[in-house]
């Protein structure tokens, strides 16, 4: 077995202790255990609890952020790549959700003091990928206050994964709406104002 299939293997055996007990209540000796390996082998390979946590959840967001990126490459209209984009972020969030209910917001919440800085990296790399999606179709400075403005929409659909169904058509459906408003706000048709007014004549008139 190879290093990094030791590391992996560790990765995952945190990755079901964690959202079996939560972090707080996991132990070396569990991950330990639960990978099959002694605790000095494990050791070998992380630091300590927190290690293990802040490996797992950078491996977590960078396979998201590959599947982001991925789907960024896609053809198709803007809105099916934006929310594509997004639906790498809402899922895992649900995966979280559905492995451990009660422990999820605890490992890659907003509030995650061991993985606060991880979590504000992928959501400046998320912004920026949301950002050259839009390049040539949205200019610069609006492409920015609107990635902020979807993934605001992401996270408020993160709020509430009770229906596994429900997130990924709520999403859909959000980025439609939200770039259909964008198109209309940037129609230069509206903003040349309406044009000039005519008056319709009375008979009395058209005979002085």
């Amino acid at each position: 077995m190879t290093e990094g299939e030791r590391i992996e293997k560790i990765l995952n055996a945190a990755y079901t202790c964690f959202t079996r007990h939560g972090v707080r209540r996991t132990t070396m000796d569990d991950i330990a255990r639960a990978a099959g390996m002694s605790r000095p082998a494990v050791y070998q390979y992380v630091r300590n609890k927190q290690d293990a946590f802040r490996r797992l959840a950078q491996h977590l967001l960078d396979r998201a952020l590959a599947e982001a990126r991925t789907a960024a490459g896609d053809d198709g209209p803007l809105d099916d790549r934006l929310a594509a984009v997004l639906e790498s972020k809402i899922a895992l969030a649900r995966d979280l959700w559905r492995d451990s209910p009660a422990h999820a917001a605890e490992l890659l919440g907003e509030d995650a003091r061991l993985s606060e800085d991880l979590i504000g990296d992928y959501n400046d790399a998320m912004r920026a990928l949301l950002v050259e999606v839009m390049d040539g179709t949205v200019p610069r400075p609006d492409a920015s206050e609107f990635a902020e403005v979807l993934l605001a929409l992401a996270r408020g659909i993160e709020a509430d994964l009770s229906d596994p169904e429900a997130p990924l058509r709520r999403l859909r459906q959000g980025v439609a709406l939200l770039v259909a408003g964008l198109a209309h706000q940037q129609d230069p048709r509206r903003r040349q104002g309406p044009g000039p007014r005519t008056t319709s004549k009375t008979p009395s008139q058209e005979q002085t």
